[in-house]
């Protein structure tokens, strides 16, 4: 016989062996201990109960966890051995499907496979433990579970005030695992657990990290799947997060004030038929001449221990020669060589042409197709407490719907030809009747559907400064001859008995010569030079001034000069902080201002009056992501009255419209409006105001600059519970 059979048959034998030596062990060690008699199951309005019966009774309560995916509850009983005489028991009674009993030397671990996750505790009744499981509804609050790839609420948080955590270690455990033992403040601390990706990602709520923690573990050397452990502070909580590398599955459990994460590695099955190019199956040498497929099939079921089920069709003969070759892919190239299909049920293969599988495949269909048209409809109630019935009802018909139920605008029907639906708004009840199985499809989806929006609280600050600094300088200059008024002969001459007379204007000429009355000849005329300083656009203030007189011993001749100057610089800052809270995806408006009248114009020629905002407007509309973090989708408009127009006034308007990702208690700045004007302006007396020093008398300088800045802060908060929004 070939090599194979050869190796069949001493694995044979050594179990042979292997197995009486076990029967002749274990009757005496299941007389020497605490023995498991019977498990049962019932059912009560609270829950599930299952019973363990055993020859004595528990000094104590046994330690245990609760496993969200798989549902599973495990139960470790110290010095107890399993009696029952098999290691499953099935109950199939509400939740509990069966309950696995694995033994290992002192200790036996019980593990209830459920159908959904919940809540459990422990009794002790005389010489049986009672086992309470809650209802499936209230499973969420169940302490210890393993975190889906979305967030899980491991442990709710109980306690008001942050509290600090003690202590982060790292070990790897017997089996390769790599355990994150975290030291808490207390056994109130709320956890969060969830996967992110190809990674785990741990937050404690309320809770605050000291320095000496805040850093980054390589733990690669351990030889365990975890490579690094990352801790942080972001906002009111601690976050984690844990890179695994290759295969592995993840628990955690907490007693008192000790959480603990524990990553093991995926042991691959080596008998377990793999789909795609990858076979893992335990290697074999086949070398056969002519030989039957049926007896070759039987050869691999015998080094499988596989139970294989042939159909009568399969015949022929074939001739392989094959060495070190993984059995499951020795199958495929068995079956690929002969035509032949598999369909694998639990350890059982069903071996036939791929037409003969295709047809029964085909058969099957269409019998329970005629089942689901012939079987009696039913007609179940749900109660929707947070999603609209109407909304939901439109779903699963396949109808257009609103958005609710964050559903969208969904075309495909959910329901079966037969089915219907009822949406009862008053009361926010469904009334669906179908066959059973499309019940239970729409049980499932209500349950991931009517679940509460989380709500987040946006924060903007909006402040705009304004800096203006303004320098003006000015000067008036005159002069008066009141000789010819008082009798005397005006001006300077100029030889052969002409005279010249200097005057601010023409009027101011005439008066100092008499050419028109003294009561005409005003002393503004005086001024030649009228530069003054002024605010510029900026101050409305008026300047400083200061004036001087130069004149004769007579008091007959004057020349005044008059000094101005002025320095403004304004300061402010307007700071306007809008606040909203919203449900997550759903848009939030908030606005405030005025509005303003202007005209406008009728087709038939008449004039009308409009109004048109200038408000403080913040349209937002967030998205929390699976990691907690926030994407706001944002729009902010900052309008005031501007200058006045004979139409109305105008609208000075900032506008920023952008989207962002903030963290969770994050302040980002999404946008930014900096202006700056200067300017400088002077005025002066051509070619005088040129001249150096003295041309300073001749003109006016005024110099002007403004800086304006918009800044946007925006916060956002995902709400937790009521008191955050308050």
């Amino acid at each position: 016989m070939n090599n194979g059979l050869e190796f069949h048959k001493m694995r044979s034998w050594q179990t042979g062996v292997l197995a009486l030596t076990l029967g002749m062990i274990t009757p005496v060690c299941v007389m020497a201990q605490n023995t498991i008699r019977s498990i049962t199951g019932a059912q009560q309005s609270s829950g599930e109960v299952v019973r363990i019966e055993m020859s004595e009774a528990l000094s104590a309560l046994p330690a245990g966890f609760a496993v969200q995916s798989p549902p599973r509850v495990a139960i470790d009983l110290p010095g107890v051995v399993n009696g029952l005489g098999r290691g499953s028991v099935d109950l199939n009674q509400g939740n509990v499907r069966s309950v696995n009993v694995a033994s290992a030397g002192e200790r036996t671990r019980l593990v209830l496979n459920l159908r959904q996750a919940s809540g459990y505790r422990t009794e002790i009744q005389g010489n049986m433990l009672v086992v309470l499981l809650e209802q499936a509804a209230s499973a969420g609050a169940a302490a210890p579970a393993i975190a889906s790839t979305s967030t899980s609420t491991f442990a709710p948080s109980q306690n008001v005030d942050q509290q600090a955590i003690r202590d982060i270690d790292f070990r790897r455990g017997p089996d390769g695992a790599g355990r994150v033992i975290v030291g808490l403040g207390s056994s109130q601390v709320g956890v969060d657990l969830k996967q992110q990706g190809q990674n785990l990602v741990v937050e404690f709520q309320r809770s605050n990290l000291p320095e000496k923690l805040r850093r980054r573990l390589d733990v690669s050397d351990f030889g365990s799947p975890v490579q690094t452990v990352s801790t942080t502070q972001s906002g009111d909580r601690v976050r984690m997060i844990v890179e695994p590398r290759g295969a592995w599955e993840h628990s955690a459990y907490q007693t008192d004030n000790q959480f603990v994460l524990e990553v093991r590695p995926v042991r691959m099955d080596p008998n377990k038929v793999t789909q795609g190019a990858g076979y893992q199956g335990e290697k074999l040498s086949l070398n056969f001449q002519n030989i039957e497929v049926r007896s070759l099939l039987q050869v691999v079921a015998d080094f499988t221990n596989f139970n294989v089920v042939t159909s009568d069709s399969v015949t022929g003969n074939v001739t392989l020669r094959l060495k070190d070759v993984p059995w499951d892919q020795a199958l495929d190239i068995i079956l690929q060589a002969k035509g032949l299909g598999m369909r694998k049920s639990g350890n059982v293969l069903w071996i036939a042409p791929k037409e003969e599988l295709a047809t029964k495949e085909q058969v099957d269909l269409e019998a329970k197709k005629k089942i689901s048209d012939l079987e009696p409809v039913r007609t179940q109630s749900f109660q929707l407490n947070y999603s609209k019935a109407e909304d939901v009802g439109k779903a699963l018909m396949g109808q257009s719907s609103a958005g609710g139920a964050g559903l969208g605008n969904s075309a495909v029907r959910i329901l079966s030809p037969r089915g219907s639906v009822l949406a009862e708004s008053r009361t926010n009840q469904l009334f669906v009747s179908d066959i059973p199985a499309k019940l239970e499809e729409v049980a499932m989806m209500v349950s991931k559907i009517d679940v509460p929006v989380r709500q987040v609280l946006i924060e903007a600050r909006i402040v705009e400064a304004d800096d203006t600094f303004g320098r003006s300088l000015g000067v008036k200059l005159g002069s008066s001859d009141f000789r010819g008024l008082r009798g005397g002969v005006p001006g300077y001459g100029l030889g052969g008995g002409n005279n010249v007379t200097i005057g601010g204007n023409y009027n101011a000429v005439g008066g100092q010569t008499l050419q028109v009355k003294s009561s005409d000849f005003l002393y503004n005329d005086t001024q030649f030079v009228n530069m003054p300083a002024s605010g510029g656009a900026y101050s409305s203030a008026s300047p400083a001034t200061f004036a001087l007189s130069l004149f004769s011993a007579t008091a007959n001749r004057f020349l005044n000069l008059e000094l101005s100057a002025l320095e403004a610089d304004n300061k402010g800052k307007i700071v306007s902080s809008p606040r909203v809270v919203t449900a997550d995806q759903v848009k939030a408006v908030i606005e405030q201002g005025e509005e303003l009248p202007y005209q406008v114009a009728t087709s038939s020629g008449a004039t009308s009056i409009q109004f048109k905002k200038a408000s403080l407007k913040l349209e937002v509309t967030p998205q929390i992501t699976p990691e907690g973090n926030v994407i706001l989708d944002v729009d902010i408009n900052k309008d005031s009255r501007g200058v006045s127009t004979a139409a109305g006034p105008a609208i000075n308007t900032k506008h920023v419209k952008t989207q962002v990702l903030v963290e969770n208690g994050g302040t980002v700045v999404i946008g930014g409006i900096y202006t700056q004007d200067e300017s400088t302006e002077v005025t002066k007396v051509p070619l005088l105001g040129d001249i150096p020093y003295v041309g300073n008398l001749f003109k006016s300088t005024i110099r002007s600059d403004r800086r304006n800045e918009l800044l946007v802060f925006l916060t956002p908060k995902v709400v937790t519970d009521r008191s955050s929004a308050r």
